[in-house]
């Protein structure tokens, strides 16, 4: 169950005997990392809305950013790891819907979903052949669980970042992202109140899958992964789509006073987080819930995770209102228990008490652990880097290279599974915008989204690694006219218990909470995925970060590429770049040379500030036919890629050196524009570099020029490997 001897005592002392087994599970699950967050919840206090949080009323399923007109924003991230490793179909479709549920249960529609994913290699070579047949099999199936879901389900997927890693081998990282909007007046919440008020269950039947899923995410993969494939859950969109119109249509009828999904921990999780948030008790008569299987134990239906399921509180007196009209969508909906004022959760199975336990206890109580911090050997050796040890390379082959490296490379095998345009309100879906920007109807404004995340950088130094990542995706959604606003983040790790990975989390949250502080993007909601490793070892600690983005008109949102013919400006924050001159931590160094080693750039708090002001300006006066953030690989990725996408090319006044072309240097965006002085006077007023550097036209050759050295290369030679070399991997 993952208890250890001294919780197992704890939970002796807190009621005062022997529990029974029913009792021992609701326990297990609620104090399990998944749901307790026993190692992680001092680090997170680096968060100052986390703080708050739990320092006042506690955490509801996902924050709230008001966006005007009467209408909110609501967003989460959630991993589903353990279970896309052992089921991937499966793992990656309910994650998707367990976030979407996340989302539905503060009132809100979903409009919007976003993924992060990491696998191992997928090259011949890079790995055992066995190995790399099992990742490419966990990436088609978790693409193909995630399109599955997302697809029936009736929500657009509108941004899917990827990377791979010979460290995310055995245990892939699946991380779904929902976004929702609805009326501020109409927020829901998950306190139950009102003692003698129904208690009522809605949604799919309870079957036998899932059991134990909480403490199966918390805890390390290992050789029995086969055994554990009733840990995995599974999921029916059509069912969720049922769902979901039911619980917006019930909502509606003002007779709901506290609704939650029945995710993690399934019933147990719902019963006791609602009874703890609102003060209070609740009896459970299990006879009452909809079961596949009429033989189901008392402790079975507490922990099964069975999917598209939610709980409520209703009025005393207008309960029917709520079950008519889930039964008139086909939703199961049954009143199961009241309210009580005796802040105990009382389960009964056949007449008989199988549990009665404090909620607080297993909700607020949990106990929590932390580690010394210790810095590993790797870290020290990592600041000795110096670029002018690196043999010299041919850059036009090295472009090669990055374009059809898997982390670069063109996603469109995946993208092409994926509904973009499902709901009519996407404005930009993938590759047409550096962030994915959705026009929701009722307000004139856009909504830009990006979640995203440097491992390599991270790993390499936690603390500058992670402040990247949320400067680089607040860019990401800046440059598409945005003004960043708020901040969900993915934290996935390995063992806690391991100092140096304890280390790493310790610096990435550090790093997270002090980017967010400077960038003013509050940390609304997010998710802490610890344990994740297996026997070929832990993963790259992999923070990622979903940034909302806010226009104030829709229309403006700008493309990361343009389609015709425009002057490209590069515009740079000012920053004091060190002797890694941008090339420590970079792709360059890992993907040409093989070297993991340096550190990533630290980026200007106040110039990226200024950054962001000057591409909203620039995108609400129009003088941006494009904005392209300058990231992984540097700025002769950007320009290729570029072209690649617009089928421009061009001479660009760029030395061909990999220090000018690779090297990874924040706050720098390419832009294009047919306004260069004005767009230069701009950047001025804002402080930043905006310096021209060639002129996109319909030629099919990409050259960096730089004094006496020139490099020429055809644009084809760039766009077969870039848009390729996934397709080919994946028919191999």
């Amino acid at each position: 169950m993952g208890l250890n001897d001294f919780e197992y005592s704890l939970i002796l002392e807190k009621l005062g005997r022997e529990p029974s087994l029913t009792e021992l599970g609701m326990y297990a699950v609620m104090w399990s990392e998944h749901c307790g967050y026993k190692y992680s919840r001092p680090v997170l206090a680096y968060f100052k809305k986390y703080r708050e949080a739990m320092e006042g009323a506690g955490l509801e399923n996902a924050g709230i950013v008001d966006i005007g007109d009467g209408l909110g924003i609501t967003m989460k991230v959630e991993s589903h790891n353990h279970p896309s490793a052992v089921e991937p179909y499966q793992g990656a479709a309910t994650g998707v819907g367990g976030i979407i549920r996340d989302i539905l249960t503060m009132g809100a529609r979903p409009i919007a979903s976003l993924n992060s994913l990491r696998f191992g290699p997928l090259e011949d070579g890079k790995a055992p052949a066995e190995v790399v047949a099992r990742n490419r099999y966990l990436f088609e199936h978790v693409v193909a669980g995630i399109a599955g879901y997302g697809n029936c389900v009736g929500v657009p997927t509108v941004e899917s970042e990827i990377s791979f890693h010979p460290r995310y081998s055995g245990n892939p990282l699946v991380n779904a992202m929902c976004v929702g909007i609805l009326p501020l007046a109409e927020i829901t919440t998950a306190a139950a109140s009102g003692v003698g008020n129904p208690v009522i269950y809605l949604g799919s039947a309870t079957g036998k899958d899932g059991i134990h899923g909480a403490t199966f995410a918390s805890d390390a993969l290992g050789e029995d992964n086969e055994d554990k494939r009733p840990n995995v859950q599974i999921g029916d969109p059509f069912a969720e789509k049922q769902l979901i119109e039911a619980t917006l249509e019930a909502l509606q009828t003002g007779a709901i006073v506290a609704i939650q999904d029945m995710g993690a921990a399934g019933l147990t999780c719902s019963t006791i987080e609602m009874a703890a948030k609102g003060e209070v008790g609740m009896t459970v008569d299990l006879d009452k819930v909809p079961m596949r299987e009429s033989d189901m134990t008392a402790y079975e239906l507490m922990l099964s995770e069975s999917q598209e399921r939610m709980l409520a509180v209703a009025e005393l007196g207008r309960e029917q209102e709520v079950l008519d009209v889930f039964r008139k969508w086909g939703v199961h909906a049954e009143v199961i228990g009241h309210v009580t004022a005796e802040r105990v959760v009382t389960v009964t199975r056949h007449g008989a008490v199988e549990a009665s336990v404090f909620p607080n206890a297993l909700a607020d109580e949990c106990p929590t652990y932390s580690n010394e911090p210790i810095e590993p050997e790797y870290f020290r050796e990592a600041a000795t880097f110096n670029p002018s040890s690196l043999p010299k390379v041919d850059v036009v082959e090295a472009l090669k290279q990055l374009l059809a490296s898997p982390e670069i490379a063109s996603k469109q095998w995946v993208d092409h599974q994926y509904d973009q345009q499902v709901q009519t309100q996407t404005v930009l879906g993938f590759a047409r915008g550096d962030a994915g920007v959705i026009a929701p109807r009722g307000t004139e404004k856009g909504i830009s989204l990006s979640l995203k995340g440097n491992a390599r950088q991270v790993y390499l130094h936690p603390y500058i690694g992670a402040v990247n990542a949320v400067t680089e995706t607040a860019r990401n959604v800046a440059c598409t006219g945005a003004k960043p606003t708020a901040v969900t983040d993915g934290l996935n790790f390995g063992n806690p218990q391991h100092a140096h990975v304890y280390w790493q989390f310790d610096g990435a949250v550090r790093g997270i909470a002090d980017a967010c502080e400077e960038l003013e993007t509050p940390v609304i909601s997010g998710n802490v995925s610890f344990y994740n490793e297996s026997d070929l070892g832990e993963v790259l600690p992999t923070p990622l970060i979903g940034i909302l983005g806010i226009i104030e008109s829709a229309k403006d949102a700008v493309p990361s590429f343009p389609s015709e013919s425009c002057e490209m400006i590069l515009v740079k924050v000012p920053i004091q770049v060190s002797g890694q001159a941008g090339l420590g931590a970079s792709a360059f160094l890992s993907v040409v040379h093989g070297q993991e080693t340096g550190y990533p750039e630290m980026p200007n708090y106040a110039g990226e500030r200024s950054l962001h002001g000057f591409l909203v300006e620039a995108a609400s006066g129009a003088i941006m036919k494009s904005a392209h953030n300058v990231a992984v690989g540097g700025i002769g990725v950007a320009l290729a890629k570029i072209a690649i996408r617009s089928g421009l090319g061009g001479t660009f006044n760029i030395t061909p050196t990999p220090e000018e072309l690779f090297a990874e240097i924040p706050g720098t965006v390419l832009i294009g524009t047919n306004d260069t002085n004005e767009l230069q006077a701009l950047a001025a007023k804002y402080g930043l570099i905006a310096q021209p550097v060639g002129k996109l036209a319909p030629v099919e050759l990409l050259e960096f020029v730089g004094g006496v050295d020139r490099v020429s290369m055809p644009i084809t030679d760039l766009r077969d490997p870039f848009f390729r070399q996934i397709q080919v991997l994946m028919r191999g």
